[in-house]
Order: C-alpha cells, then sequence, then structure tokens
C-alpha cells in the first residue's frame, strides 16, 4: 500500500514524457505559418499546414505594406503607411508591443538581428507611380528632391537609433554577405546605391536607366556572389555581381516586381504582376523555365519553410494564391479581401521580402 503513491507518480511521469513527446512530435511536423500584411485591414495569420486563414492580428495601424519577422520569431513588425510608423507585435500573444515613429510613408521592412530597416520617403504624398515614359508628379514647397531614407530601428531598446540617407523612392532592401553593406533600390531617380550600414556612407550607385526604369525588387544570391534586381518599368531584371558591377539583363514579363533565389540558388522566382505570372528562370543561364498565371498585383511571395510551396500575394484579386514549388500547379486561393501586400513566413524561409538567417 505504501507503494501506491510511488507507482502514481512514476505512472504521472510516464505519462508527462509521452504527452512531452508527442507534442515534441507535433512541432516538428508542424510546417510554420505566414504573416500576410493587407492594406485595407492589418495581418492574416494562414496555417501552413492546412493553407487556412487560422486568425488575424490587429496591429492598430492604417495601410501596413512591409513586414518581417526576428530570427526567434518572437516579434512581428509592420510598416503602416498611414500612421508614419511601425507596429511591434508579440506574435505568441497577436497583441501590440508599441508603435515607433519612422516617418512619412514608411513601406520595406528587413530584419537582421536585433536590428529593422524600414525605408520611409519624408516628402512622399502618396499616390500611384506615373506611367512608364511619365515624369514623376512634382511635390509642392522645396521638397521635391529629398531622399527618401532607411530607418533603423533597436528593437531591443524600441525606438529607432539612426537613419541611412538613400535616394527618392527607396523600395528594395537587401543585405550583402558579410553583413556591413545595406543595398537598395530607387524608384524615381533609377539607381542601385551602395551604402555602409554603420556609417551611413554612401559607397557606390548605379544607375539603372539605360537598362530600364523605377527598379524595385532586390535579392542576393544564396552565395552572396551576385544580386538581382526587378526594373519594373524596363520589364526586366538586372544581375551585379558582388562588387555591383552589372553583369547582364534579362527580359522578364511586363511589370516584374517581387524577385527571390531559391534555397540553393539553382532559379530565380520573379512575380510580374501586369503580366499576371509568376516567372522562372534558371540562376545560371539565366534562360526562362516556366512562366505560370497568377492573380491581380501579385508583387511578393515566399517559399515555405519546407521549400514544397509557394505563396504569392495577389492585391487587386484579394487572395494569396498558393503553387507547388516544384510543378508550379496551384495548389490553392486562399481568399483574402483586404488586399494583401506582402508576406513573410516564420520559420523564415527564401522570398521577395525576406530569407533565412
Amino acid at each position: 500500500m505504501k507503494s501506491t503513491p510511488l507507482i502514481m507518480r512514476f505512472s504521472a511521469t510516464l505519462i508527462l514524457a509521452a504527452s512531452g513527446l508527442l507534442a515534441s512530435h507535433a512541432a516538428m511536423a508542424d510546417k510554420g505559418i505566414a504573416y500576410v500584411t493587407n492594406q485595407d485591414a492589418g495581418v492574416s495569420v494562414i496555417n501552413l499546414d492546412t493553407l487556412e486563414t487560422s486568425r488575424t492580428i490587429d496591429i492598430q495601424g492604417k495601410a501596413p505594406r512591409g513586414l518581417g519577422v526576428t530570427a526567434d520569431g518572437k516579434l512581428l513588425i509592420t510598416a503602416n503607411k498611414e500612421n508614419g510608423n511601425i507596429s511591434v507585435i508579440d506574435t505568441a500573444t497577436s497583441k501590440l508591443v508599441q508603435h515607433i515613429e519612422i516617418g512619412k510613408n514608411p513601406e520595406f521592412v528587413r530584419i537582421k538581428g536585433d536590428f529593422a530597416f524600414v525605408s520611409f520617403e519624408p516628402s512622399s504624398k502618396g499616390g500611384p507611380p506615373p506611367k512608364p515614359g511619365e515624369p514623376a508628379a512634382k511635390e509642392d514647397d522645396d521638397d521635391d528632391d529629398e531622399p527618401a531614407r532607411i530607418a533603423i530601428i533597436d528593437l531591443k531598446q524600441g525606438k529607432k537609433i539612426r537613419e541611412i540617407v538613400g535616394g527618392p523612392e527607396t523600395e528594395g532592401i537587401e543585405f550583402s554577405k558579410d553583413g556591413k553593406k545595406l543595398i537598395i533600390t530607387n524608384e524615381a531617380d533609377n539607381t542601385i546605391t551602395v551604402h555602409n550600414i554603420a556609417t551611413g556612407k554612401l559607397l557606390k550607385t548605379v544607375k539603372t536607366k539605360q537598362y530600364g526604369e523605377r527598379p524595385r525588387g532586390i535579392k542576393i544570391s544564396p552565395d552572396g556572389k551576385t544580386y538581382v534586381a526587378t526594373l519594373e518599368f524596363g520589364n526586366k531584371f538586372v544581375v551585379l555581381n558582388d562588387k555591383f558591377k552589372v553583369l547582364k539583363t534579362v527580359d522578364t514579363g511586363k511589370g516584374p516586381y517581387g524577385i527571390a533565389y531559391d534555397r540553393d540558388g539553382k532559379h530565380i522566382y520573379v512575380a510580374t504582376s501586369k503580366e499576371k505570372a509568376l516567372e522562372v528562370y534558371d540562376a545560371k543561364t539565366y534562360s526562362k523555365v516556366k512562366s505560370v498565371t497568377t492573380g491581380d498585383r501579385c508583387w511578393h511571395f515566399s517559399f515555405t519553410p519546407d521549400d514544397k510551396q509557394i505563396l504569392l500575394a495577389c492585391g487587386k484579386s484579394n487572395e494569396v494564391v498558393v503553387f507547388d514549388a516544384t510543378t508550379l500547379d496551384v495548389v490553392k486561393r486562399v481568399t483574402d479581401k483586404d488586399m494583401p501586400w506582402g508576406l513573410v513566413t516564420y520559420p523564415k524561409s527564401m522570398g521577395s521580402l525576406d530569407q533565412p538567417n
């Protein structure tokens, strides 16, 4: 009789151990989640096991666009166009931790370590970009040529610590392989500029107008030896080496924006919004491998963490289109009625807005 409590405790221990083992296996089987910014709402969360929207997050901000998640997955950052700030979200609770003031028209977000890099435009008045061949709209006052800036936010301190001056209408943000340089695309003056992250110093300017206008997306190859940047009005992407010399241009469908390599660097993926297609190119020969029909105004995409699927945010058809990464067949269309802009996953994966650490 005296041994009964011991037996009971032993049995309880076995049950807890079994439960923990099951939970561990369940966690290992979990494919992760995707976060989707919606310009007319907040953030949708897609369960990648079911490919269903599992919940929404109230970011307490308007018109979120760029977004990023920290390496540990604990914080989600969104750039809120109408508020001039970012929202810092606790992903475990889906609750707002804080707003951090950035500046006018924040758009693109990249996270590196404990820092978030967010582009914003002090002189912006909003509105769509000009059509091909049209000059950029003039601004009032004397701020016509005021460049965009990259705000650097210390996420541990919860505040903006400094800025790097970009070019007019800075769009895409990328880092060099060694993490010392910031490479950005500047739509309005058709340049790609390279900056020292520590000092903010401009190191190099690559003019793209001779190849095509309005550079937007930019991505580094997994081996760090090349960069690719889309030229939206040129219907091309440009290839640069690690010294930022232009090696070649590659013709694409109309309106290329989001661009990314796959994890092993064998292929380059391009979202051509006006062509309404997702295009795949051989990363060595730059020949087009395949093109598949998407939805309307599809700008940004991401692989799933297991690299088996690709999710593409299509703002004007109000959906996230899911493709099989091998065949590029459409697996599912996840309805999203609030104009999806971009998406990232956790665990982090290859995509036009993010990549694994």
